[in-house]
């Protein structure tokens, strides 16, 4: 069932991603097909819940929906980081001032396969505790919230919390909660 890569053209170069167009070939019909791919770095998501059970989200602006929007903390991979774990427990501390004593693997997700050719890794953080102040980079400005566990799957159900990535990442964790 997969498709025959015909030819690939990078067609734009961006900060975060980088946009090819391919053509791949249909092993059905044997006609080719332009499609567009987004390359980005795997991702992060962690899921922080506190010794007193509350889940550390963060609420941010985000630019695609023009939106604020309440999640957990995520972001990507960069090339120092030495793994996924590693990159997990930066952004924790990063965008939230919290840290772990070790981030539990939950799993990995495609994004969106249809476009995107990068993974999400997701973590659980228990025992999260504030260490320090957070360390937004210039394009950060992000509230900290606590929300009791028991509050996660009514804020989903509501539609409060709709990042898909976020939602991904709270259902994988709650069952471990």
């Amino acid at each position: 069932m997969d498709w025959k890569l015909v030819s690939a053209e990078l067609i734009l170069r961006r900060r975060i991603f980088n946009v090819w167009q391919q053509r791949r070939r249909s092993p059905r019909t044997g006609q080719e097909h332009e499609f567009d791919v987004l390359e980005t770095s795997d991702w992060v998501n962690v899921v922080p819940v506190t010794p007193d059970r509350r889940v550390v989200l963060v609420r941010q602006f985000r630019h695609g929906i023009g939106q604020t929007t309440l999640e957990v903390p995520a972001g990507l991979i960069d090339p120092e980081d030495v793994s996924p774990t590693h990159a997990g427990a930066r952004e924790l501390r990063e965008e939230t001032g919290y840290a772990a004593a070790d981030l539990v693997p939950l799993g990995v997700v495609h994004p969106n396969p249809a476009i995107q050719n990068n993974r999400c890794h997701i973590f659980l953080a228990r025992d999260a505790c504030r260490v320090g102040e957070v360390q937004w980079d210039h394009t950060e400005e992000i509230a900290v919230e606590l929300v009791p566990v028991g509050e996660i799957g009514p804020l989903i159900e509501s539609g409060e919390i709709s990042h898909a990535l976020a939602v991904t990442a709270l259902l994988l964790a709650l069952p471990r909660l």
